[in-house]
């Protein structure tokens, strides 16, 4: 695979960096150490300016390449990595193991981070490119959406970034190859809740009680008919009851129940009708039962979707890396979510998968980033900046 050489060079500090991050993870927006490790490695490399404590401890570094800099509409490429671990205790028994108890980084953002850390070396020392780079390090992906966050304090704005472009490693994916699409490629995420309201009463005698258990397993039965009878088969959704509870003995009926659930779509048509159709069966689940209900519904991140130019450019770009056999432009959307959407829907850009190859897989305890992947993943973003503005 033509990695950047000099890049390569860099493959043992990129080793050293990532194993470094992987033993002290943090979460959600309090990434302050990752954070002071990536800006001390930014001013080792020289870059021209580092704004930190962006949406509490993100940051832009901005590296400027010859002739014009100008910080107008579209005059830099922003590059994001995401910083930010996950509430779960580590079982692989690495050396480089996390050393926070119930914390690690088991979606590799540690590696993200390193990728991104690689391509601003680079770029760095040899600045054959012209306009700007913007490094977006981000904390907060997991959740409490750091992207929005960053986006709503202004960086697109502030740094005159006109495109964006993010990866992210998948297990179980060909070592070195990359899966992009234009449109959407990753799923909105909605959370839903029902709380029921009955009157408990004696198992025996139902008959003096409005039953909450009947009712939760009623309104769980008429949501699935939401996927198979109200919507069109070419649209891809999924609604999924994950909790139901109620009681505490067997020969009680309760007074209440809950059940919750999860929403995941690429367009908010289907989304909308989803909405709409849960509010109508908890509703009238709830008068044919004769109890109160009350529905919930969280939006959480959006669809992520990719602009067709970029996502050609990118993948122009992934073919030099690591050739066009190894590059896959129309892959199947996921139904998993991704904040890089917030990013995405202020500017144009492109959201591409990273193979490393056999493992474990992300979220799992015994996950651990492949660095292997690294070089790649810094030269991809280094020949984005040098291509999209050359010399």
């Amino acid at each position: 695979m033509p990695v950047v050489n000099r890049i390569a060079d860099y493959a043992e500090d990129m080793k050293t960096w990532r194993r470094h991050l992987h033993t002290m993870p943090e979460l959600m927006f309090d990434c302050h150490k990752t954070a002071g490790f990536v800006a001390e490695r930014l001013r080792e490399f020289g870059v021209d300016e580092i704004h930190e404590g962006i949406a509490t401890t993100g940051i832009v570094a901005i590296i400027n390449g010859q002739g014009e800099t100008g910080q107008g509409e579209g005059a830099t490429i922003g590059l994001r990595a995401d910083m930010d671990a996950l509430p779960m205790a580590e079982m692989t028994g690495l050396d480089h193991a996390s050393k926070v108890e119930g914390m690690m980084h088991a979606c590799g953002h540690d590696g993200h981070t390193t990728m991104l850390l690689g391509a601003a070396r680079y770029l760095a020392e040899t600045r054959k490119f012209s306009g700007r780079v913007a490094l977006i390090f981000q904390p907060a992906e997991e959740e409490g959406a750091g992207a929005e966050a960053m986006v709503r304090e202004g960086i697109m704005e502030r740094f005159g970034i006109g495109e964006v472009y993010g990866i992210h490693n998948v297990p179980g994916v060909e070592f070195g190859r990359f899966q992009t699409t234009p449109g959407p490629i990753m799923a909105a995420v909605d959370t839903f809740e029902v709380h029921i309201q009955g009157r408990g009463g004696h198992g025996a005698y139902p008959q003096d009680t409005l039953d909450p258990v009947v009712a939760a397993v009623a309104m769980v039965n008429a949501i699935q008919t939401i996927v198979s009878r109200n919507h069109d088969a070419r649209d891809e959704v999924v609604v999924s009851v994950t909790q139901i509870h109620a009681g505490t003995v067997n020969n009680v009926i309760p007074d209440t129940g809950y059940l919750n659930g999860t929403i995941r779509s690429f367009d908010k048509g289907v989304q909308a009708m989803v909405h709409q159709r849960l509010e109508e069966i908890v509703a009238g689940t709830a008068a044919a039962y004769g109890l109160e209900a009350r529905l919930e519904i969280e939006l959480g991140y959006p669809a992520t979707v990719n602009h067709a130019g970029q996502t050609d450019f990118a993948v122009q770009v992934a073919s030099e890396v690591v050739g066009a056999a190894a590059v896959e432009p129309a892959a199947r959307m996921e139904m998993g979510a991704e904040d890089f959407a917030y990013m995405l829907e202020r500017r144009p850009g492109a959201y591409l998968f990273l193979g490393a190859g056999e493992g474990a897989g992300l979220h799992h305890p015994k996950y651990d980033f492949n660095d292997e992947i690294a070089p790649i993943g810094a030269s991809f973003f280094a020949r984005l900046v040098e291509t999209a503005q050359p010399v």
